[in-house]
């Protein structure tokens, strides 16, 4: 019902229009990539694949939107949402006027967002830096070695050379390596690898 009210809403307006919509997570991105619209509304929890690592993917693979989030939710997630890329964050409550404005506000480059979540913001960045959280924590050392030439581009064979690996040894981490941090395929473990600051993109 609310992404019925919106879309007519939106409808009204002679500068904008609404060019898709998603169910789900996946379908998001797909519609996304092929579409290529100005601004992106994303809800955080979408089936299938969450808002944030919709924006974390949308982010290498169509930079050029903007995400707005538009959500439920005003906790934490909000700085996931903002590491990821969102250029605004909305709560549903705001009125049907806000974020339209949000739209277009995000679609020129600004960036927009609600009262409470800019004061989250704020408090986050008057605390002093913690730690950096490691990378795919969950990988040893040489499997977060060989995730890292993945992202480079680089093939079994090729990685094998690198590290004096025979390609079947390759070839196993690999597999380990995709099924700890829940990649689809290698294409996925590469996406995945780069949103997270692995790979040396001079190399492309």
């Amino acid at each position: 019902m609310f992404r019925l009210g919106l879309r007519t809403r939106i409808e009204l307006e002679p500068d904008l229009a609404v060019v898709g919509e998603a169910g789900s997570g996946p379908e998001a991105v797909e519609l996304v990539e092929r579409l290529a619209p100005d601004v992106v509304v994303v809800d955080l929890n979408l089936p299938g694949m969450g808002g944030v690592e919709v924006i974390r993917r949308l982010g290498v693979s169509a930079p050029r939107v903007a995400p707005l989030v538009l959500t439920m939710v005003d906790d934490e997630s909000v700085f996931g949402a903002v590491r990821a890329g969102a250029r605004g964050y909305l709560l549903k409550d705001a009125e049907p006027e806000r974020i339209v404005a949000a739209i277009r506000a995000v679609a020129a480059g600004e960036v927009v967002f609600s009262g409470a979540v800019a004061a989250r913001l704020i408090a986050l960045a008057d605390q002093p830096p913690g730690p950096r959280a490691p990378v795919f924590p969950e990988l040893p050392e040489r499997e977060h070695e060989i995730l890292s030439l993945v992202a480079n581009g680089l093939g079994n064979v090729a990685i094998g050379q690198r590290l004096g690996l025979r390609p079947k040894t390759v070839r196993n981490y690999v597999s380990n390596v995709l099924t700890k941090i829940q990649a689809a395929d290698r294409a996925d473990a590469v996406l995945r690898a780069r949103s997270a600051g692995l790979g040396d993109t001079a190399q492309h």
